[in-house]
């Protein structure tokens, strides 16, 4: 499998003068998603955990809605100039009955590890319908228990601690318990992994959860978090004004600036417990 870390060698420069020492870094390497044999998406990613990432994203996708649309999932032979196998092309074949991704959802193209939504034509086409609807989700959550939540991802980003170059995405309960923690160059990438490893152990919908991220509040990771019935995203960042937008049409708890004892919350207050008028 791919390495998770990179060793390299750097020049240190600093007030004392300069000198070479080594320096561990993220990796980063690209993953062909294929499904059917059909190239579908490339994604650069860190390696690991990369069943979950597709699970996740076929979900997130609109494409499936339960671990058993998929039938198997299988690394395909991509070699690199020593003949070894990359694990970098991964093949998923979808149970009889459930049909291929449309092409609204084919992104036969480079997709860089900060943009995930890049490429899709309208906005229309990213307006996806979610079959997890969090509207009607009555979770309510302490500000306490939130305030709580990036200091908990934070303890859980065991790669970020030598590198310093991950995003993250933590599921937790409503009462803060952390379920799973997921690093990865790419923000979009560390939500799909844990919306994987949610199906992939029978978690959706995501009722009675707190999806919590290390970075801002994209669209996109709206739209994810939606898609699997997510009520509440907190976000250590900004959100966008389309991320506002999203969360409120699909009655989803946005919060953004999660810091300290502070937060805005820009969508879905209700879910507060004793939040002030």
């Amino acid at each position: 499998m791919g390495r998770v870390t990179v060793r390299r060698s750097v020049v240190k420069l600093s007030p004392n003068g300069r000198r070479r020492r080594p320096d561990v870094l993220a990796a980063e390497e690209p993953l062909e998603l294929r499904v059917g044999g059909k190239s579908l998406a490339v994604t650069m990613r860190t390696p690991g955990h990369d069943v979950e990432l597709a699970h996740g994203f076929l979900l997130t996708e609109g494409v499936i809605g339960d671990k058993e649309d998929i039938s198997t999932a299988r690394y395909c032979d991509s070699v690199d100039d020593t003949g070894r196998n990359t694990y970098n092309v991964l093949d998923l074949a979808l149970a009889p009955g459930v049909p291929p991704p449309d092409t609204g959802v084919e992104r036969n193209f480079y997709t860089t590890s900060s943009c995930g939504v890049c490429g899709k034509a309208a906005l229309d086409a990213v307006r996806l319908k979610t079959r997890h609807s969090p509207a009607a989700d009555p979770t309510k959550v302490s500000p306490t228990v939130l305030t709580g939540l990036p200091d908990a991802l934070r303890e859980a980003q065991r790669v970020f601690d030598s590198t310093g170059g991950l995003h993250a995405a933590g599921l937790f309960r409503a009462d803060g318990t952390l379920l799973v923690v997921r690093e990865d160059v790419g923000r979009h990438n560390a939500v799909d992994k844990v919306m994987g490893w949610a199906l992939l152990n029978g978690h959706i919908p995501l009722t009675g959860t707190v999806l919590m991220v290390s970075g801002r509040a994209s669209f996109e990771l709206v739209q994810k978090a939606a898609m699997a019935g997510v009520p509440m995203l907190a976000a250590v960042s900004a959100p966008s004004s389309l991320a506002v937008e999203l969360a409120e049409e699909s009655g989803m708890t946005l919060i953004g600036f999660l810091r300290g004892d502070s937060m805005n919350v820009y969508t879905g207050i209700e879910r507060l417990d004793d939040s002030p008028e």
